[in-house]
């Protein structure tokens, strides 16, 4: 096991060439977008709930929508335009719960659970690779009735934003991404021996079982908690138990989750860099820089990609799933995004 999560935790430089990097001519424009932002007028923060979100309390809150995709977990707080939070993997919409209660004054939050993570039920044949999951997110965002939506996206959640922005740009109203892939580092190396050991159906026993079983190895270094969290309680009893109990419940689950791994081995973002240029949805990145997962330069690249970039926000000590562990951030910086835009529907 241990040997395992080594290769998983110690992320290696990718090998693809950073020469489009350089090469981006939007570079200037998110300077002169990021300055303007950061020199504005300082938002008041969201009020977080008296009584915070606890597992219960999502589980009583969550919701099925059938889809031809199967059906469709998710929760939802508040009401007025929507904003719709993708989570990171293995995790599921519980990774927002901190978000939804800060946020939920403003929009209509909608956490849903991907097609194989979560308590999301996969349609039989379903795809769960990240375009499926862009098909996915449309038909639900059909049936609930959203035109369009401030999205907020982590880990490869973040992925399927920039997919649905380059499919779909008007249903995409912000977008609001923290540590993700990037069109040159998806997947990261990090993630080969996931997806190997998912390619070989070991990924969530081998893995993910244990770690729901073993909850001092889950935080250790060799778990979770040490490779995708900067404090050694994190994630929480109640999480580790939301995250990985449906992946765990069934073969069929197991199944749908390696799906979902197994896809992340090819580049879904290849070509999207044009799409993501010539956008005028305005994007505001904030990145954990103790992230081992996703490369430090993929916030830069980030804010030279997007066509009308707000600039990058980055948080000393930070891993991969700091929007779980800081919702008080993820709330500001939504909170900001939203009002500079104008907070029209």
């Amino acid at each position: 096991m241990s040997g395992e999560t080594s290769i998983f935790a110690n992320r290696q430089a990718p090998g693809i060439s950073r020469r489009r990097f350089l090469s981006l001519s939007a570079g200037a424009l998110a300077g002169v977008c990021a300055g303007s932002y950061a020199s504005g007028i300082r938002l008041p923060s969201p009020r977080a709930d008296k009584t915070a979100m606890d597992a219960a309390r999502f589980h009583a809150l969550r919701r099925y929508t059938q889809t031809a995709f199967g059906r469709i977990a998710h929760v939802e707080q508040g009401s007025g335009p929507a904003a719709l939070f993708l989570h990171g993997f293995p995790l599921n919409g519980f990774q927002w719960r901190g978000a939804l209660d800060r946020l939920a004054a403003y929009r209509r939050c909608i956490a849903p659970d991907y097609l194989g993570l979560g308590y999301t039920e996969v349609a039989d044949g379903q795809s769960c690779a990240p375009q499926a999951q862009v098909d996915m997110l449309v038909a639900l965002l059909d049936a609930l009735g959203v035109e369009h939506a401030d999205v907020v996206a982590n880990d490869s959640g973040g992925a399927i934003a920039q997919l649905l922005l380059a499919h779909h740009p008007e249903r995409v109203r912000s977008l609001l991404l923290t540590n993700c892939d990037t069109e040159l580092d998806c997947p990261p190396p990090a993630l080969l021996p996931v997806i190997a050991l998912a390619k070989q159906g070991r990924f969530v026993d081998d893995w993910l079982g244990k770690w729901r079983h073993d909850h001092v190895l889950a935080r250790s270094a060799a778990g979770i908690g040490g490779m995708c969290y900067a404090d050694p309680a994190d994630p929480t009893d109640e999480a580790i138990e939301t995250y990985f109990a449906p992946l765990l419940a069934s073969q069929r689950s197991r199944d749908c989750a390696h799906a979902y791994a197994t896809a992340l081995e090819h580049n879904s973002l290849s070509g999207i860099g044009p799409a993501l240029a010539r956008s005028r949805v305005p994007v505001r990145i904030v990145w954990g820089d103790a992230d081992t997962i996703f490369s430090a330069n993929n916030a830069d690249y980030l804010a030279r990609a997007f066509g009308h970039s707000l600039g990058v926000r980055r948080l000393k000590d930070s891993k991969l799933f700091w929007p779980e562990e800081r919702p008080d951030v993820i709330a500001e910086e939504a909170h900001r995004l939203w009002t500079t835009q104008g907070d029209k529907a």
